[in-house]
């Protein structure tokens, strides 16, 4: 099914372009691990990919980690999800989500949704994304969290649940944690930009000819 263009606030959803129809939809989860102090990073460097439309699903978690007055595009939350529906002809919006994108990347993936997305749970507005999503369509994952959590046995169980849905994990890469531990976290360069990572998964006419 063709991607459909969610209204703007404030915006009819018939006053959408046709241009606007024609972009590659990325859709961006969001989840409460401090590496969600990159968000405005990863918006403003997927932005910087020609022909993309970017929107961001957030958890209320992870909103205590970044200003949303530094992200250039939509967001949403668990509120808009419930503004949305009023009743039974109205849009449900993580199936109009779901259907809008052509990739979801989930930056940074933390310990709680790993385990919540593992088991099928979907209890907000991004895990209903994830738990709804079109599994002929690239899901990428990047998990973040503590070393101690990331070296848990359950961890790498967990992952590999995701990869056998057929999701796309980004790995982490070794750093120093705010905690002050050195350990695993959100690899946002050189594996999540590169087109090594995002080229079996984008179009090729939306990158550079020097990628």
């Amino acid at each position: 099914m063709e991607p459909t263009s969610l209204p703007e606030p404030g915006i009819p959803a018939g006053n959408s372009s046709s241009a606007a129809r024609e972009k590659f939809h990325v859709l961006v989860g969001v989840t409460g691990s401090v590496a969600a102090l990159k968000l405005p990073l990863l918006v403003a460097e997927l932005l910087k990919i020609p022909g993309l439309e970017v929107k961001v699903v957030t958890t209320e978690r992870a909103k205590h980690f970044y200003n949303a007055q530094e992200i250039p595009v939509t967001l949403y939350g668990d509120e808009e999800e419930w503004q949305l529906w009023k009743g039974r002809s109205d849009p449900v919006l993580h199936i109009e989500l779901r259907r809008w994108a052509d990739l979801m990347v989930v930056a940074p993936l933390d310990a709680n949704t790993l385990a919540k997305v593992a088991n099928g749970i979907c209890d907000n507005l991004l895990t209903c994304v994830i738990r709804a999503w079109d599994l002929s369509k690239p899901l990428l994952f990047c998990p973040a969290m503590n070393t101690a959590m990331w070296e848990h046995p359950i961890t790498a169980r967990q992952v590999e649940q995701l990869k056998g849905f057929g999701y796309t994990e980004i790995p982490c890469v070794v750093k120093k944690l705010v905690c002050g531990d050195e350990g695993q976290s959100i690899s946002m360069a050189p594996a999540l930009f590169p087109p090594l990572s995002w080229r079996n998964v984008l179009p090729f006419a939306m990158w550079p000819w020097r990628c």
